[in-house]
């Protein structure tokens, strides 16, 4: 079957990672999660100090950021890729209420989209990739066969990420969550480069109500379709080997 590439967009804390973490592992596929990229810089300017209260030295972070080198590690106990921040694994770190609440400031910076922009274009430039994030199928592959863009309420996507730190032991409000949800999407959607938003030709999935299984069922069903219509339109551009991220 020919490989292609899949882009998963949407707003935060509404699954789409753990979305296209299980249907790469299930089919094959290299995941790559550019939300980490983000929140990578995001860790790498909060410890060196380039955040002053809220505001950012953009100056600066624009000098050091080809000194902030991100990868992705498969880790074998959950069999899923870690992100690594210069060598170190920050896979906990970055997701953080610190981290949280301070990478929409980082991903407005134009001059960060486009690095890591390139850098993602050229993780999946031989395809058989899932890529998630805000602007996968408008910006980093707009001609993906594939495309997905996921929603769910505020409310909802706050108690999954209350949640999901409860259960990692980290200290949470779901006030706090919540409010920084809203944040978010207000920044995501209104900044000046790749605001977020649905492709054209983007499927939209409303996950408020639906198990995890659901999803991956979903996912899985869409998956198939895409390919079967790659097939049939004859795309040539499957090569036999997938990037090493």
């Amino acid at each position: 079957m020919k490989k292609i590439t899949i882009a998963i967009d949407g707003f935060s804390s509404c699954g789409k990672s753990t979305m296209a973490k299980d249907l790469a592992r299930e089919i094959g596929y290299i995941y790559i999660d550019s939300g980490a990229m983000y929140r990578a810089v995001t860790l790498y300017a909060l410890e060196n100090g380039i955040f002053q209260g809220e505001d950012i030295d953009t100056e600066r972070l624009r000098q050091e950021m080809d000194r902030i080198g991100i990868s992705f590690r498969l880790n074998p106990e959950t069999g899923r890729p870690d992100t690594y921040l210069n060598g170190k694994n920050v896979e906990r770190e970055i997701r953080s209420m610190e981290v949280s609440s301070h990478v929409s400031p980082i991903a407005t910076l134009d001059f960060v989209r486009h690095a890591l922009v390139a850098q993602q274009q050229a993780m999946g430039k031989d395809k058989g990739i899932v890529m998630d994030g805000r602007d996968i199928g408008t910006t980093v592959f707009p001609d993906a066969e594939l495309k997905v863009f996921v929603t769910a309420s505020p409310e909802i996507r706050a108690q999954r990420r209350f949640d999901e730190l409860k259960a990692k032991g980290q200290e949470a409000s779901f006030d706090e969550i919540l409010e920084n949800v809203k944040q978010r999407d207000y920044i995501d959607q209104h900044r000046a480069t790749s605001p977020l938003r649905k492709a054209d030709d983007a499927l939209l999935l409303d996950n408020s109500h639906l198990t995890i299984d659901q999803q991956k069922e979903w996912l899985k069903e869409q998956y198939l379709r895409a390919c079967r219509e790659a097939e049939e339109k004859g795309n040539d551009a499957t090569p036999e080997n997938t990037p090493a991220l």
